[in-house]
């Protein structure tokens, strides 16, 4: 689908919460890509090491995810996030659209 019609069909608040759960899950599209890739890097990487290379596994090309229990954020910084990405799409920010200069 062209960006153009997605945004036509989908709200900013809609993006917002896709954005905020892919940030959590990891991205979208068919799934676990990331670990076919992460084998035939590996598989690409072992074919050209030479013999006293450690041989290196797909782990060592999947992209981390989750984020360490010191990289938390709090709920308070979630809805933030949220709102600055809800007003930067033209969403509305607490049932006013942010250029709406009407009082």
């Amino acid at each position: 689908m062209p960006v153009g019609e997605l945004l036509r069909r989908t709200s900013s608040a809609e993006l917002t919460e896709w954005a905020a759960y892919e940030q959590m899950t990891g991205p979208l599209g068919p799934e676990r890509d990331d670990i076919l890739f992460a084998q035939l890097c590996a598989v690409v990487a072992n074919s050209q090491k030479d013999k006293k290379s450690r041989k290196a596994k797909a782990k060592d090309f999947l992209p981390q995810w989750e984020r360490t229990r010191g990289e938390r954020q709090t709920w308070q910084q979630h809805k933030s996030i949220a709102k600055a990405l809800n007003a930067a799409f033209g969403g509305t920010v607490n049932g006013k659209h942010p250029d709406d200069t009407r009082g």
